[in-house]
């Protein structure tokens, strides 16, 4: 086949639902976006540890402190499944971390923000993996088959995590005046970045 019939063809499997695995053929286009937004995903998760990893030390209850630790190492996990996804289209370990590491990389800058109390934690649970999981479940639809099926776990746990950050939210909604107003500063701070996590209209993207 000339360029024009393999590209036609690749194309007819992707509207036809196939997934595309590592090997395989694909345009060079493809490959660049697919390794610009996996390893942009997997520097979101391991960057998405370091607000929350800080509050370990701090947490309130021996079973706060569990939960924490658990979802940290989840996210640890997350950008290992994806770094991996990443590498099977040509892309090294090593150059997606200097990329990140120089700047050249982005990562979700919601996480630029601070944590300045307890009920941050549970508010980037409810409101920020809220949102992400509304995206991932996008990407696990995904035409490539490693991204894909990376995405397909990643959501089953990121649902665990939505779930401890409402439940901290509800207990502290109502709980003594000091926690209602503590959880509401945080409601405060972290609506807007949430919604910004769902990302601009695709007409004003330039990808």
């Amino acid at each position: 086949m000339n360029d024009d019939q393999q590209l036609a063809a690749f194309e007819a499997r992707i509207a036809a639902g196939e997934k595309i695995e590592p090997g395989e053929w694909m345009p060079d286009e493809y490959r660049r976006q697919l390794i610009r937004m996996i390893s942009q995903h997997a520097h979101s998760e391991y960057v998405g540890m370091l607000p929350e990893g800080g509050w370990i030390t701090r947490a309130p209850s021996l079973r706060r402190k569990m939960v924490l630790i658990a979802k940290v190492q989840d996210e640890a996990g997350h950008g290992q499944y994806l770094y991996h996804a990443a590498e099977t289209l040509g892309a090294t370990r090593e150059e997606m971390m200097a990329a990140l590491l120089s700047g050249r990389a982005k990562y979700s800058m919601v996480f630029n923000y601070p944590t300045r109390t307890w009920a941050d934690v549970g508010m980037i649970g409810w409101l920020i993996d809220g949102a992400a999981i509304r995206n991932q479940l996008m990407l696990a639809h995904a035409s490539y088959g490693p991204y894909s099926r990376a995405m397909v776990r990643i959501c089953a746990e990121e649902t665990f995590h939505h779930k401890q950050g409402k439940e901290m939210v509800l207990r502290y909604a109502q709980g003594t005046p000091q926690q209602q107003q503590t959880v509401q500063d945080a409601l405060n701070r972290w609506w807007w970045p949430s919604l910004m996590m769902l990302g601009p209209h695709d007409t004003d993207s330039p990808n």
